[in-house]
């Protein structure tokens, strides 16, 4: 986040109230801040050297992107999900991304592989040194270019903004080095599918990836609440 040392915030590049957003994003999905965390209006205009108009509608913003619930008494507080929810959000993404990537592929340009492909060795080289902040960015960078070319913005957005909701979840269970050598193991087989052309292939390894997801993420989180 940019320099807040003045009363503007010192947010050049970016309104403050998208920088504001854009520092509690990153709290939340990283685990600083936890699920039912209050999240004090005037507590976060201090800490950033900011007005309470920006940090409010900052609060909205992520509000409407799942990471953040309001409450009549208590106000804003970092979002939890329910294991129905959790499924529920994964079975949404089994069926948006396989209508994506079904659409894309007789579509995709040989540049797009290649951005696909260097983020896969970006993402590789982040699980292996441990850059958890990393993870759920390029792992959601990677789906994001092969569904580009199925021209679906609406669609597109809506599963970007179903990834920041497990992005948190996701980012935990990767700490496990099964779950990091199979996510890396499906993307390389998908961007391998993607490069022949091959879409039932394709849709096929994007269905079985995001349901094992879904049901690892489930017994992790239940592991955890036991232990």
């Amino acid at each position: 986040m940019a320099d807040t040392n003045n009363k503007s915030g010192g947010f050049k590049r970016q309104t403050i109230t998208e920088a504001v957003a854009e520092a509690l994003r990153e709290e939340i999905l990283s685990g600083q801040q936890k699920e039912g965390a209050q999240l004090r209006q005037d507590a976060i205009a201090s800490r950033f050297n900011v007005s309470r108009i920006p940090v409010r509608e900052a609060l909205r913003q992520l509000e409407a992107e799942g990471l953040v619930t309001f409450y009549a008494h208590k106000g804003a507080v970092v979002s939890a999900l329910s294991r129905e929810e959790i499924r529920e959000l994964f079975d949404i993404r089994r069926l948006l991304e396989g209508d994506l990537i079904s659409r894309a592929i007789p579509r995709m340009p040989p540049e797009l592989i290649q951005d696909a492909e260097n983020i896969l060795n970006r993402y590789d080289v982040a699980l292996e040194n441990g850059e958890v902040s990393l993870w759920g960015e390029l792992n959601a960078e990677f789906h994001h270019i092969l569904y580009i070319a199925a021209e679906r913005p609406k669609t597109l957005a809506i599963v970007q903004n179903l990834h920041n909701n497990i992005d948190r979840y996701l980012r935990i269970q990767l700490h496990s080095a099964g779950a990091r050598a199979k996510a890396r193991d499906d993307h390389w087989d998908l961007l391998k599918f993607c490069k022949a052309g091959d879409v039932q292939s394709a849709a096929d390894l994007l269905d079985r990836h995001i349901e094992a997801g879904c049901e690892n993420l489930i017994e992790f989180l239940d592991e955890q609440s036991v232990g």
